[in-house]
């Protein structure tokens, strides 16, 4: 394997930029994943140094309006870190209580860097997250009151993250049509550090509609200072998608040097339809 390349600004891009460094820490990946069936096996274990993988998927009920592909329908860019705060809809979600007792929360603090932290839920009752946060990727249950079953989930209400004070949502964990207990957000930020390649792709809508799905990058999202290097640009667009649409690339597109945001939205040609997607990244230190 080559030397890590060093995190310098370059371009994010589905097409590999002239750099001898990227291209040839790409190459050696290629090589890696093609010549050795167990190479990404191994990654899963830790067993690969510097490597990780990251699995992604999101659910979202697609309108003619196009939109993120997340439960909310919304995914948060703020230029700064902001003070959020969890709340349930259900009394019962509390440390003490027959619901959902922790939250476990994963996103990216005001350097970038990517954080977990855990907070105790309190019912109804706003509780502040113990870190600001520029982005916001992956939350689930981590606590519960109760022994789930395939009747009863793990929490009792619908859970929520928005801004502080009652403010702008950021995203939701429904109970209908069950407690899931996980988060629905197919959008990725990589941090700060890391590199991302595309693996592969899956998008499922319903039979009787097609959907359209756009793939966007926004590179350097950490530059926040007009004129903004960090674009919204368009990587891929699969129009008339109907019933399921699977992606196994042979080389991994990319590279998406963080922190670069990676997204995916969509839209319905009429009325609604339900769309469930994931996606496959590995993750270089850079």
């Amino acid at each position: 394997m080559a030397d890590r390349a060093t995190n310098t600004k370059l371009s994010n891009t589905s097409d590999l930029e002239i750099n001898p460094a990227t291209e040839d820490k790409q190459d050696d990946i290629i090589t890696a994943i093609n010549q050795s069936p167990e190479f990404l096996v191994e990654v899963a274990k830790g067993n690969i140094a510097w490597h990780s993988l990251v699995h992604k998927f999101g659910a979202a009920n697609l309108t003619t309006t196009i939109a993120p592909i997340t439960y909310s329908g919304v995914y948060q860019t703020p230029m700064t870190a902001q003070s959020l705060e969890f709340v349930s809809s259900n009394a019962n979600d509390i440390s003490t209580g027959s619901g959902a007792r922790e939250i476990t929360v994963i996103g990216l603090d005001s350097s970038w860097n990517e954080v977990s932290q855990t907070v105790i839920t309190d019912g109804t009752t706003p509780v502040a997250l113990n870190t600001d946060l520029i982005r916001l990727y992956r939350w689930y249950v981590s606590q519960s009151g109760t022994y789930a079953t395939q009747s009863m989930g793990s929490h009792a209400g619908i859970l929520t993250i928005r801004a502080a004070g009652w403010g702008a949502l950021w995203d939701i964990i429904p109970i209908t049509p069950f407690m899931i207990g996980q988060s629905q957000v197919w959008v990725y930020t990589v941090p700060l550090g890391k590199t991302a390649y595309l693996l592969s792709k899956n998008i499922f809508t319903d039979t009787s509609k097609t959907a359209d799905i756009y793939f966007f990058q926004r590179p350097f999202a950490n530059d926040v200072t007009p004129p903004y290097t960090g674009t919204m640009r368009l990587i891929e667009r699969e129009v008339g998608v109907q019933g399921g649409y699977n992606m196994i690339t042979r080389s991994p597109k990319g590279p998406f040097i963080g922190p670069c945001d990676i997204w995916f939205m969509g839209k319905v040609s009429v009325g609604t339809s339900e769309c469930s997607v994931e996606f496959e990244l590995l993750l270089v230190d850079n």
